[in-house]
Parts: C-alpha cells; structure tokens; sequence
C-alpha cells in the first residue's frame, strides 16, 4: 500500500469508516486545504468520501471552525427537515461524536494538547461525497451557471437568516475587515522583507489612491448602516455544487470561512470571481462582463429580496468593487511576504492575482452606474414577484 493511500484509509478508520480503499485521487482545486477523493468497499457497500486536510496556517483554531460547519449544517437541515440527502453535507463523526481528527506525528492526538502551528501536526475531516454532481472553477460564458450559482447562494443567506451570526466564531479574524486588510497591507510594503515591493509600485499605488473607497463598507458597519449576517466569504462557482444533467443546485460546499459578515461581500466575491473575462491571475483582457453580472444578480435576489434591507442591495455592486481592491492587495500582501498563504503553482502568480484584481476594480469603478442600475432593475422585478 502506498504512503497516502495508508494514511488515508488510517483517517477513514478513525471516523468508523471501515474496508478497503478501492481508489483514491487527490483534487487539485482550491488555494487553501488538500483534499482527497476515496471510495472505500466495507465487503457490503461502498462508500464515496472527500477526506481534507485542513490548512491550520490559515485556519488557526480549526476545531471552533470544525464547531461552526456543525451548528450551521444542523440550522439548515432545521429549515427543510425533508431535504434530500444529496443536498446537504453530512461529515463523518468519530466514536466521541467528534467531525475532525488531529494527527500528531500520523498518530492519533489530544487536540487539547497540540499545537496545530507545529508541522508534525495534522488536522483532518471526512464527509461524504455527493454522486452524479459537478462544479465549475468558473462560471465558462454560462449566465445560466450564474443565474443558478446566484440562487445557491441566495437561498443559503436565506436559510441563515434567522441565525446568530454573533454565536460565531471568527475562523480567520478579521476575513473582510477592509481597514484591517489595508494596514497588514502598507505595513508589508514598508517592511519589505523580501525586497519585491520595487517589482510592484504602480500596483502599489493603486491600492493607495483607492484606500479611502476601500473603506467604505467599514464605515457603514461602524454607523450601523448595514447588519452583520451569516455569510459564506468565498462565494466562488467551484463552492457549489450541480446536478450532472439539470444543473440545479444541489448544494454550498467549503463552509470553513462561515462567519459574520456582510451579505455584499459575499454577492461581490462571485460578481469577481465569475463575472469577469479572464482568470483569477490574468490581467491581460480581464474586465467585468455585466450580462454575467446581471444573470446572479438575477438568481440572488430572487431568493433574498425579502430578506435583504434596502440598505443592503444598494451595497451589493460597492461590495464587489471593494472585495476586489481587497483582494489585490491580500494577493499583492502574499507576494511582497513570500508566498504564505495563497498556493501559486509559479513563483510571481500572487502578483499576477493582484495585478488582474486592480484592472478588474477599475473596470467595476468605470461601470459602477451600470451595475447600481442593474440591482435597482432586478430589486423592482424581484420585489414584484414577492
């Protein structure tokens, strides 16, 4: 058996999860865990898994995060008890009712008594895998894919909407504290301490001439303009998944980043991510298309207009100008410190990343007008359905 495959199959065991493990491959998608697909055949049924490692750099209380995806998977079952199961996630539990395991030196540990910043260190879950599904890494041209990743996401704020998003614990501070994100920002710059800021100084400058925008959405929560809700914070197409043939939505997946937030940052963070011209880290041609745009705005709103404020949908086309100057500089940040955070398959990809976020925010500045009158036209149309 080879190393990964016995290390996974040792994982399986710990979550009851017994037999052989018939095949296994690792997925390549997303920056920021490692996660593995695995069928295990117990001699009766077999059984298709995601197994994932957490990532505790950026997850530095990965059991408070672990205690967050629980409460929030049971308050939506709550809502539609009647779900089906290939619509909800369901993570495996060990004997002690527990959806994690920490590993210390490939052996079982006391996360009590480990320090998850140490490498010998490992913390791992299990849920099961949802057959005949798909994703996108994006959204491909498709205003279908968006429209349908809009009501995924708009219906999952709305089964939240009744949740305390204060019981929450905070699994990265300060996720989308703009103000915050800033000043971590320029306080790199003027660090240095891998001598690349001089690589980067018109993006740098940019960010500066822009700073004051950048806040704006901190200041409305400052005045209490804006309610602070359960929010998803990494609303990408790839975090939801599709049923193979139709294409309805069957589920949002990756809840890690669950926590209090505002609902316009997470409507902007698709706005970016999949309504744009080019890839995340591709500033050549990259801009913002608004038949894309229109086409979430569209499925978003028809689940959450009765819920959202008129404050908020007014917010939602500045959350996705601002999530993505945010976004620049935490991509341009990682650059300037070497490459923490962000996984970068070469080494100036995290400045690509920033570089194709600021001409992507300066698009998004160009067409604020057309963007508000989008939300304001679809709010109207949505309001009247209602």
């Amino acid at each position: 058996m080879d190393e990964i495959k016995e290390k996974l199959s040792y994982i399986c065991s710990q979550f009851r999860i017994e037999g052989e493990i018939l095949v296994y491959r690792w997925i390549p998608s997303g920056h920021i865990n490692t996660a593995y697909y695995a069928a295990v055949y117990d001699g009766k049924e077999i059984y298709q898994l995601l197994i994932q490692r957490i990532n505790t750099y950026v997850f530095r209380d990965p059991v408070g995060m672990m205690r967050n995806i629980e409460r929030i998977t049971e308050h939506i079952r709550s809502q539609e008890p009647t779900m089906e199961k290939r619509r909800r996630l369901h993570f495996r539990h060990t004997a002690e009712r527990k959806n994690y395991v920490a590993l210390k030196d490939g052996v079982v540990a006391n996360e009590k008594e480990v320090d998850f910043q140490d490498p010998s260190v490992e913390f791992w879950r299990v849920y099961n895998f949802i057959e005949f599904s798909t994703s996108f890494e994006t959204a491909e041209g498709n205003p279908e894919v968006l429209r349908m990743s809009g009501v995924a996401f708009g219906k999952f704020l709305r089964l939240l909407k009744d949740f305390d998003a204060g019981s929450l614990m905070e699994s990265i501070p300060h996720f989308h504290d703009t103000r915050f994100r800033l000043n971590a920002f320029f306080q790199a710059v003027d660090e240095d301490v891998m001598g690349r800021v001089k690589e980067a100084q018109e993006e740098i400058e940019i960010i500066r001439e822009n700073r004051d925008f950048a806040e704006t959405l901190c200041r409305a929560i400052d005045n209490g303009e804006l309610p602070i809700r359960v929010t998803h914070n990494d609303t990408k197409t790839n975090n939801i998944l599709f049923d193979k043939d139709t294409l309805d939505p069957l589920v949002v997946i990756d809840l890690d980043t669950c926590m209090p937030g505002l609902a316009c940052y997470d409507f902007g963070d698709t706005i970016r991510f999949a309504a744009c011209t080019a890839e995340e880290d591709q500033p050549d041609g990259m801009s913002l298309d608004l038949d894309l745009m229109r086409a979430y705005t569209k499925g978003y709103l028809e689940e959450v207009r009765d819920v959202l404020t008129e404050a908020e949908i007014q917010s939602l086309p500045i959350g996705a100008a601002v999530i993505t100057l945010e976004l620049a500089s935490r991509f341009l940040l990682d650059y300037l410190v070497g490459d923490k955070y962000f996984r970068i398959d070469y080494p100036e990809q995290n400045l690509r990343r920033a570089q194709a976020q600021l001409v992507l925010f300066q698009d998004m500045m160009k067409h604020m007008d057309d963007m508000q009158k989008i939300v304001q036209e679809l709010s109207a149309s949505s309001k009247e359905q209602v």
